[in-house]
């Protein structure tokens, strides 16, 4: 039998909503352009235009000495350093090094051309007739490692003076145990080209006062106080001080991350 057609219902769709138009944000006004001055925007590609300077220092290949005394610098962080050589390393502070620098400058020794003068005129005495007379010896600053050391044996020295920077440093590794030894006041100081301006030198290793005049005494009594407390008295301290084995910050970093871990995994 033929089903009699029957009339379909539209259902009607259920489509999805059109989302409503965004609101148009409102562009700001461009102020208006001077004809005069255009806009030339640079392009830095590869082949357009010159790059702007940077700093490129990390990029430079320096040259070797460069390298080797920044390479020395890094290393001397990084290995163990035993307290003989790392008591160089603690010098006297700038107040005290200023003071000791002034008393010291009076008592330079004379230039080439006063000694020069100073026997021209002997000499002319002698000429004219008079007794020659040797000049009196004037307290000076005493240089050099075999001089210093001789004053300190003989227990002559007042003030012993060394620099930090002494290359190779064994020169005067063996003072600051003497002085102690003998009792005589030392100090470490920057700089062998600072103390080499003292005795007109370039540079000087050490240097030291076993005569001052009577009106520079009670500063020289200071500085030898202060250089006891600081040096002297602190032997067995300075025995005991080792220097260095400071690590990179990328091996600090490491070394921290190790650590956090092991304390996560006690915790849990």
């Amino acid at each position: 039998a033929i089903m009699p057609n029957k009339p379909v219902r539209k259902v009607k769709g259920k489509g999805k909503k059109v989302a409503p138009a965004p609101l148009k944000k409102k562009e700001p006004k461009k102020p208006p352009q001077n004809p005069l001055f255009e806009k030339r925007p640079r392009n830095f590609g590869i082949g357009q235009d010159i790059q702007p300077k940077r700093d490129l220092s990390r990029f430079v290949r320096w040259p070797k000495y460069i390298r080797l005394q920044r390479q020395k610098a890094v290393l001397l962080q990084r290995l163990k350093v035993p307290p003989p050589i790392n008591q160089f390393r603690t010098a006297v502070d700038r107040q005290t090094a200023t003071q000791l620098f002034k008393l010291m400058d009076k008592y330079r020794p004379e230039t080439k051309q006063a000694k020069k003068q100073r026997l021209a005129a002997r000499s002319e005495a002698r000429v004219a007739g008079k007794a020659d007379k040797p000049t009196d010896r004037t307290p000076v600053v005493r240089a050099g490692v075999n001089t210093v050391t001789k004053l300190v044996e003989q227990k002559k020295a007042q003030l012993v003076v060394i620099a930090h920077d002494v290359d190779p440093i064994e020169m005067v590794l063996f003072l600051p145990a003497l002085c102690r030894k003998m009792g005589v006041p030392y100090c470490i100081v920057k700089g062998k080209a600072r103390l080499g301006r003292v005795v007109r030198r370039k540079t000087c290793a050490a240097v030291c006062l076993d005569r001052v005049n009577s009106e520079d005494r009670s500063a020289l009594s200071k500085l030898v106080e202060t250089c006891k407390t600081n040096y002297n008295e602190r032997g067995d301290e300075i025995r005991k001080h080792w220097g260095g084995g400071i690590l990179g910050s990328k091996s600090q970093a490491r070394i921290a991350k190790l650590e956090k871990a092991k304390s996560k995994e006690i915790k849990a």
